[in-house]
């Protein structure tokens, strides 16, 4: 596995691979790896890819000034260790002089979808993370790149971005990997204490009656939302930010059942905040009206 740390390097390395052919693609993370990252590697591969670069970069424009940037999990030798048993081919470790010069001004603002939900509570955040990746997808020129579904609205601002500014790379998205107790594996887990550990389960519980009561001929989506919080007022000390039924275009409230849902949701366990979703296929749902 090559390593490199400027635009340069990773460039040539991509332009040799594809000079002899080899399709590329790319796994952009901010490191700590888990299982889930480690997963898109193989996704990528299903994808068509036959050369991976994976990027680590702690994007901090996608940080509010109240967020965890500063703390945010970092393992490079972990990270390093974990890549080398996926046979990468390139491992971009850029400084964030490297990614934003000084002077650095231009920002991609993407636009309706990137509004709701995420957009709302963490203002510019969707802004840093589409910055970032069309910054990465202009280094690399990907043919395939792979991002996974526990972030569904990320997946769905950076697809919007590529069909709006006709990028030519094609997306693959991975299933949400999870622990045995239903929580989805994330860099954040790692914040919590062994007893907030216990109680973070019951955001997947949440999403899980939400998604029973659509497959159950529940038609309000005022029905399914506060029967999902009564779900979640069942972890003790769990701090609900959102527990919603939407559009998984859009993520905005559904104007029918008649198309692909999301329940999604966020939670705060003491300083952790978790999220997560679970999309139902419109196949599954039973109705096609709100009642």
């Amino acid at each position: 596995m090559l390593i490199t740390q400027t635009i340069d390097d990773t460039r040539s390395a991509v332009d040799a691979a594809k000079a002899h052919g080899r399709r590329v693609g790319l796994v952009p993370t901010m490191g700590f790896l888990h299982e889930g990252h480690l997963s898109l590697i193989d996704v990528a591969r299903s994808a068509g890819a036959e050369f991976i670069v994976v990027s680590i970069f702690v994007n901090p424009r996608q940080f509010g000034p109240n967020e965890d940037f500063a703390r945010y999990p970092r393992d490079e030798d972990g990270d390093v260790r974990l890549l080398l048993g996926k046979d990468v081919d390139v491992l971009f470790l850029p400084a964030v002089e490297t990614m934003y010069p000084p002077g650095s001004q231009t920002t991609v603002s993407v636009g309706a979808v990137a509004k709701p939900l995420e957009g709302a509570r963490r203002p510019g955040h969707f802004d840093g993370v589409a910055t970032i990746v069309l910054k990465l997808f202009e280094i690399v020129q990907p043919d395939v790149a792979a991002f996974g579904r526990k972030d569904a609205q990320q997946c769905a601002v950076i697809d919007r971005m590529v069909r709006d500014l006709d990028l030519p790379v094609s997306l693959a998205f991975g299933e949400t990997m999870r622990e045995p107790d239903g929580l989805a594996m994330s860099s954040r887990n790692s914040y919590l204490t062994p007893e907030q550990r216990a109680i973070a389960p019951v955001l997947h519980r949440a999403l899980r009656a939400g998604e029973d009561a659509l497959r159950h001929d529940v038609e309000s989506v005022d029905s399914i939302e506060r029967l999902m919080h009564t779900v979640a007022a069942e972890g003790a000390g769990v701090e609900v930010d959102y527990l919603a039924l939407v559009d998984p275009e859009t993520f905005e409230p559904p104007v029918d059942f008649d198309r692909d849902l999301l329940v999604a949701g966020a939670v705060r366990i003491g300083k952790t905040r978790l999220i997560d979703n679970i999309r139902i296929p419109k196949e599954a749902i039973p109705h096609t009206k709100i009642g």
